[in-house]
């Protein structure tokens, strides 16, 4: 099956993320935007993992999480990769909370190792992917409205309480990725 890690958000937070999809599709931009009942902070993803070491993961993941506790976090940036100027994955960022989340990623990354499964070749950046380019499009036009509602995210107040750690199973439909949820694991109440 194949599985990730992630932090769920919740339905506020990803209602806003909606809206803020909504004013970046006026841009007429051929972009695959995150369906909002999927948007989420992935932490480390697996590929296709067989039963027995999907079990291993939920392991790792309850080890990890019995050391942690939960915590604040705060969206407060928009962006793309490679950059804003040329986008292909849209994405937006958490400030408050991204040492808390690099810290959490770093330890999955280091115990998953241990069962077998390799380490990212890039390092862990704390962002959530709201769309990707298909094709160059109105790319332009796109770049416009990243640059104007950067600033108009920044002055909102996009903070919610991360406090568990999802395992889920991803299925690839034509109609996009149905995720399920294998295991939440509760981050200690602080």
């Amino acid at each position: 099956m194949r599985t990730f890690i992630a932090i769920e958000l919740p339905k506020e937070i990803k209602d806003s993320l909606a809206k803020l999809q909504n004013q970046l599709k006026e841009s007429g931009a051929d972009v695959k935007w995150v369906e909002p009942q999927n948007i989420h902070l992935t932490l480390k993803f697996l590929g296709e993992r067989d039963e027995k070491k999907v079990k291993q993961i939920a392991q790792v993941i309850e080890k990890i999480a019995r050391g942690k506790g939960s915590f604040q976090a705060r969206i407060a940036s928009l962006g793309a990769f490679p950059g804003i100027k040329s986008p292909r994955v849209i994405w937006v960022g958490i400030n408050q909370g991204d040492s808390e989340t690099k810290e959490i990623a770093k330890e999955l990354e280091e115990e998953i190792a241990k069962t077998g499964i390799p380490k990212e070749d890039r390092p862990f950046s704390s962002h959530i992917t709201i769309g990707r380019m298909r094709s160059s499009l109105n790319r332009e036009r796109l770049v416009q409205g990243l640059q104007e509602l950067a600033d108009d995210l920044a002055g909102k107040n996009l903070e919610f309480c991360i406090a568990k750690i999802t395992l889920f199973k991803s299925t690839l439909t034509p109609k996009g990725p149905i995720y399920e949820r294998l295991k939440d694991v509760n981050l200690k109440t602080s």
